[in-house]
């Protein structure tokens, strides 16, 4: 059972679940009765939305498994369960299993809503995940790119399916703040998610190397992209500091909130990569990259407290 849970990366899908769970909980809801806020699904269309993202992004940690055995054969030889613990006909026939019942779901909740042509953001997420895996993360930067849209995507998807098929004329400005503000963490998700891939490129450059694939320090060398990728880190540390002065300067406590458990984490990350050296150095920069994804969206906790 533990092998199978580590092979969908169990921890990551429970990060997921817990920002959608936020976003309609913490963001949406509350502000029903001061602000109008009004949201499309039931509690159950809203679980089924979950799950459905969970076994869609399942799936897609599968099929990356499948393909990268070979690489993590050097990368992370203790972490292999492919072959190993669960075979590779069994991981197939779970990768299929997974996007059927997420694009299923998908399917049903888009009908259910009178909006059947959603139903195509969760087959073009399926089909960016097996493409990933398969050709797309072998292109020099593409595949970082997609991976964070897909992780984008999972943020924006409850905005797309709890605001916008219940906009009317009269709440048209509360439902697209909102939006927006999904769009904010979205946009957030993506530059944070796109940083950890380039980290972890440098990390795993063994074992793409032998794989034959086109990634940023197998092009450039260890060296000249680790200075990149402490430029490219000033971005997010930047543009999250702009933020908070012009969106967030009146509330003091998450002023304090993103200084500390943001902005904070960011700027030890961009001085950590202009320091590292070895392939423990860029494991606990990505690391710290997941924990401040993690902060960064458990802010969405403070929005009932300071939009009243």
């Amino acid at each position: 059972m533990i092998h199978f849970l580590n092979l969908i990366r169990y921890k990551n899908l429970l990060i997921i679940a817990l920002v959608q769970i936020l976003i309609k909980y913490a963001l949406l809801l509350p502000f029903y009765e001061s602000h109008g806020v009004e949201t499309a699904l039931t509690p159950l269309a809203f679980f089924l939305l979950v799950f459905a993202t969970i076994c869609i992004a399942a799936a897609g940690y599968v099929i990356n498994d499948i393909y990268d055995i070979k690489a993590d054969e050097i990368n992370r030889p203790t972490k292999v369960i492919i072959s190993k613990h669960i075979s590779e006909k069994v991981a197939l026939n779970l990768f299929i299993i997974l996007n059927i019942i997420g694009v299923g779901l998908g399917f049903y909740l888009s009908n259910g809503i009178d909006k059947s042509g959603y139903f195509v953001i969760f087959f073009i997420a399926s089909a960016l995940l097996y493409m990933y895996s398969s050709y797309l993360k072998q292109i020099l930067l593409v595949g970082n790119i997609v991976i964070s849209l897909v992780v984008t995507l999972s943020v924006l998807l409850v905005g797309v399916f709890e605001l916008l098929p219940v906009i009317s004329p009269s709440n048209r400005a509360v439902q697209i703040f909102f939006f927006k503000l999904i769009l904010d963490y979205a946009i957030f998700a993506f530059i944070i998610n796109f940083l950890r891939e380039l980290v972890k490129d440098i990390e795993d450059i063994d074992g793409d190397h032998k794989t034959k694939i086109q990634t940023l320090p197998i092009v450039l060398g260890r060296a000249r992209t680790t200075k990149i990728v402490s430029i490219v880190s000033l971005i997010p540390l930047f543009t999250v500091t702009y933020y908070v002065i012009v969106n967030l300067f009146k509330q003091q406590l998450l002023v304090g909130y993103f200084l500390i458990f943001v902005i904070a984490p960011l700027l030890y990350i961009t001085i950590k990569l202009f320091n590292a050296e070895y392939k423990a150095d860029y494991k606990h920069i990505s690391l710290v990259l997941k924990l401040v994804m993690l902060t960064g969206i458990l802010s969405l906790l403070f929005y009932p407290y300071i939009l009243k």
